[in-house]
């Protein structure tokens, strides 16, 4: 019997909050699931002025055509080769580099860009609770003389293309080398410093991270007001977590043990403990979210299995990884809690892979969402189109256009369907998809 591994594609001191804290700390409060504020108070909130919005969420007009834009290792951006130039040219290289792609986002009919500003422990934006990302500058910390964050809306709202802030909630860093710790431990001058000497306590190691221990109440509370810090101070479109929640590898688990002994009384198992961690970072981050711009669109975008049916009768007819059971993350139960605006499947396989085949998933998924008032959008994987595979063939066949039409058709003629998002923005870029991405600007185009 096939099974698949949905391994992701994407790579204390109490203070008392005053009458005159901001807005943006008394929203956390209220998100909390515990009536004392945070005890953590180390980074203190930033002091934000709430921007007039709408008394009611904005709904979609149109379906979503969208693409994930990854700047974590620098992936889709910003260019490498960018990094090592002097100061001015290396802020008109990422800025042209960026205004290129979006002219190109515009002429194929992509109207969304999902715009990774948490790589790890760090910002693409000014932020006062996170140093400066060193994937424009080579350094944590380091000012890159522009706000890409800014730069991006106002360049993409410009062509008509809305931007949805992603962030990677409990990364820190993307491997354990010592030169990281080196790097890490170094922002301890800094304003702000890293998560990673400001509280070192919350810092475990899994899938060869440095990452949040999702089960410590003091950690969510900080990563919802990271979210609060963008959602106040951006015009933003949108927010949008990845599936990485608790993200573990066979040889590199989350030693969270202690933690459970101190937080996991009354519950059965550690993985329904984990669980309920997960849903209580998302019911913050939702309610946080609705209570300074309703207008925000809050998201996520999980493995494409939920559960299989041999593990569950309500699970999908697949034999593969799934998120509740790897990532401890019930994302159906958010969306029958009303949790979320809309959720994004990664369903990253062709309509051929009997463990896990495209039309089964997105026709599971559209069913979870058909009683509730979250919207659906597909996450495709361009990554894979032109690349041979001996267990997806499909993918090579005339360029992978019959694969992608197939996809883009069943999308487009199930109503609960909103939308797709391609898996990644670079991929638009390479040689082997220029078919598919002939054929994307013929149905999507201009």
């Amino acid at each position: 019997m096939e099974f698949i591994i949905a391994c992701s594609a994407r790579f204390p001191r109490v203070a008392t909050l005053k009458k005159t804290a901001s807005l943006l700390a008394a929203a956390l409060l209220l998100a909390s699931c515990s009536s004392e504020p945070p005890k953590s108070l180390v980074t203190p909130f930033p002091t934000v002025t709430p921007k007039p919005h709408p008394v009611q969420p904005v709904v979609n007009a149109e379906p979503v055509r969208g693409v994930w834009l990854t700047t974590v290792s620098r992936l889709d951006w910003p260019p490498i080769a960018s990094v090592n130039a002097s100061p001015a040219n290396r802020i008109s290289q990422q800025q042209k580099a960026l205004t290129d792609k979006l002219d190109k986002l515009k002429s194929l009919g992509i109207n969304t860009v999902f715009f990774q500003v948490k790589p790890d422990g760090t910002a693409l934006w000014r932020s006062k609770i996170l140093p400066w990302s060193d994937m424009m500058t080579g350094k944590i910390g380091e000012d890159p003389g522009y706000d890409p964050l800014q730069f991006m809306l106002d360049e993409a709202h410009k062509r008509g293309i809305k931007v949805h802030a992603w962030f990677n909630p409990y990364r820190v860093s993307t491997n354990v080398k010592p030169s990281t710790v080196t790097e890490l431990n170094n922002t301890l001058s800094l304003h702000p410093a890293s998560v990673f000497v400001l509280h070192r306590d919350w810092i475990r190691t899994a899938g060869d991270r440095f990452v949040l221990d999702p089960g410590i109440p003091d950690a969510r509370d900080w990563i919802t007001s990271i979210v609060a810090e963008v959602v106040a101070n951006y015009d933003i479109d949108g927010v949008q977590f990845d599936d990485y929640f608790y993200a573990e590898s066979p040889g590199s688990t989350l030693n969270d043990s202690a933690t459970f002994r101190q937080y996991g009384q009354g519950y059965a198992s550690k993985a329904d403990w984990r669980r309920h961690n997960t849903q209580q970072l998302i019911e913050q981050v939702s309610r946080t979210i609705k209570q300074l711009k309703p207008n925000v669109e809050f998201g996520v975008s999980p493995a494409g299995v939920w559960r299989n049916v041999s593990h569950d009768p309500a699970g999908s007819d697949t034999r593969g990884a799934a998120a509740y059971d790897e990532a401890y993350a019930d994302t159906r139960k958010w969306v029958q809690m009303g949790l979320l605006d809309y959720i994004a499947p990664q369903i990253y396989w062709p309509f051929s892979r009997q463990a896990a085949r495209y039309d089964v998933l997105a026709n599971w998924w559209a069913n979870v969402v058909t009683p509730t008032h979250t919207r659906l959008y597909i996450g495709v994987a361009l990554y894979k189109v032109g690349e041979t595979s001996k267990m997806e063939p499909d993918w090579t066949i005339n360029g992978g256009v019959p694969e992608l039409k197939k996809q883009l058709d069943l999308n487009e003629s199930v109503p609960q369907i909103n939308g797709t998002i391609l898996f990644r923005e670079n991929y638009l870029n390479q040689p082997q998809t220029q078919q598919a991405v002939n054929y994307l600007r013929s149905r999507w185009g201009s």
